[in-house]
């Protein structure tokens, strides 16, 4: 169906269900434009245009109940985009992997809470702060050739990178991915935390 052929059919049902809500036991005479009501007042005080303006009078209630239930639909629709948008807002910042936006300097643009904690800090102090600067001295060339594979034209990179050491001492490693940013000029990059230096206890 056309966007056109979509429109009139909705613009059709909505009138059908105003009709349907004017004929029923609770319709209520709804106020209309003054230029409006000038046009059915005129009509109206003449017997030649009486029935007109009883049908411009429909016409008009018609047309105030479309309105109506077309600001329902839009509150409705309102509504559900908002709790759809906090849900991925939700999805993206809880993730268990670490999710980030950087440039081709691998400065960061955007990342969620999961990679600001990786990094140790929040979100908001993070963003213009180098990827770089948080990895060991020879986890940097790695990182640089993972960005420039995906730059000469690779769908995805990956590679095994070292965080620098967290105050406790233990130096963490993370595997990383990488692909291009949709938006242009600039990468997506996935860490996950996949040992540390010292044992980790087993919970079983």
């Amino acid at each position: 169906m056309t966007t056109v052929a979509h429109k009139r059919s909705r613009t059709d049902t909505l009138r059908s269900r105003a009709v349907a809500h004017l004929k029923g036991p609770d319709a209520q005479v709804c106020a209309d434009p003054l230029a409006a009501l000038r046009v059915l007042y005129e009509l109206a005080s003449s017997p030649t245009t009486a029935s007109k303006a009883l049908a411009l009078l429909h016409e008009l209630q018609v047309h105030q109940v479309e309105l109506d239930l077309q600001d329902e639909e839009l509150r409705r629709s309102y509504v559900e985009l908002e709790n759809a948008l906090d849900r991925q807002i939700q999805l993206y910042d809880y993730a268990p992997v670490g999710h980030f936006v950087v440039d081709g300097n691998a400065a960061l643009l955007e990342l969620n809470r999961t990679g600001a904690t990786l990094l140790g800090s929040e979100p908001e102090s993070l963003r213009g702060q180098s990827l770089e600067g948080f990895l060991t001295q020879e986890a940097v060339p790695t990182l640089r050739a993972m960005l420039a594979r995906v730059a000469e034209g690779a769908a995805t990179a990956f590679a095994d990178l070292h965080l620098q050491s967290a105050p406790d001492g233990d130096s963490r490693c993370v595997h990383a991915s990488a692909c291009p940013d949709p938006k242009g000029g600039g990468f997506l990059i996935g860490l996950i935390g996949i040992s540390q230096t010292k044992p980790t206890p087993v919970v079983l």
